[in-house]
């Protein structure tokens, strides 16, 4: 079946259209580089042309709250009223474990309201809820850091591998709709502090990782659980400390 992939291009969205096309399917990358823009709905007529299923892995230029806020709005908008007009029978959309629980943050309140509105759109959708990439945990302490320090929230998380989160997308894609959200998370739960030395010390990172109460998450303090996955979650196979290995 044809399964067009918006994103298709990114991190996740190329590794997606791979899995896919290795099951057989037709998967075709929509991005504003293959001529299909979602914030003006440049594009998405023809490439939905004989679409059984849209997955949905495109992510803001922006994360300033108003910015992503329209974002999501915007091209999810466009691209279910595309979708209604092309006979699509399911949306898959990847979104974030603990969305819900982190209203106060922009970006969360923003992939929210994007959620609602595939609720809301009467197509069959599956929404798949992933932790952290293992991937970013450069830029995660960037994000944290003062001058030498990274302040760490004082909570956990549980990151998962981004191929891992491929599988999973790709796996929504071609089963039936769920009209409902299913976890992912990597396999292993970490303090933040843990986390980030395990994942700066292969660079020889000179920063010094600390534990901070008020430490923040993009702009939010967390609670101790808030970025951790329920317990009916899937959990991947592949272990942060195996993927640094390979990364070496």
């Amino acid at each position: 079946m044809k399964v067009v992939v918006i994103g298709g291009t990114g991190l996740i969205g190329s590794q997606v259209v791979e899995k896919l096309r290795k099951l057989g399917h037709e998967a075709v990358p929509a991005a504003p580089s293959t001529g299909v823009n979602t914030l003006t709905g440049e594009g998405l007529a023809d490439v939905l042309k004989g679409a059984s299923v849209v997955v949905d892995v495109s992510n803001s230029p922006s994360f300033a709250p108003d910015a992503v806020m329209e974002f999501f709005r915007t091209s999810t908008t466009n691209l279910l009223s595309a979708e209604a007009a092309a006979g699509v029978s399911h949306h898959v959309a990847l979104s974030v474990v603990g969305t819900e629980r982190l209203e106060k943050n922009g970006y969360f309140r923003a992939k929210l309201a994007q959620e609602e509105l595939i609720k809301a759109s009467g197509v069959a959708y599956s929404i798949v809820h992933a932790t952290q990439f293992f991937e970013f945990v450069k830029a995660i302490a960037d994000s944290m850091t003062e001058g030498d320090t990274v302040r760490a929230p004082a909570a956990k998380i549980q990151p998962i591998y981004s191929g891992d989160v491929a599988e999973a997308v790709a796996r929504a894609a071609v089963g039936s709709p769920l009209d409902g959200m299913v976890e992912i998370a990597g396999p292993d739960a970490f303090d933040f502090k843990e986390f980030l030395d395990t994942g700066l010390a292969p660079g020889n990172d000179t920063r010094t990782v600390v534990s901070d109460p008020h430490g923040q998450y993009f702009g939010s303090e967390l609670e101790e659980r808030d970025l951790l996955p329920g317990p009916d979650a899937q959990i991947a196979a592949t272990r942060f400390t195996d993927w640094l290995a390979q990364q070496q």
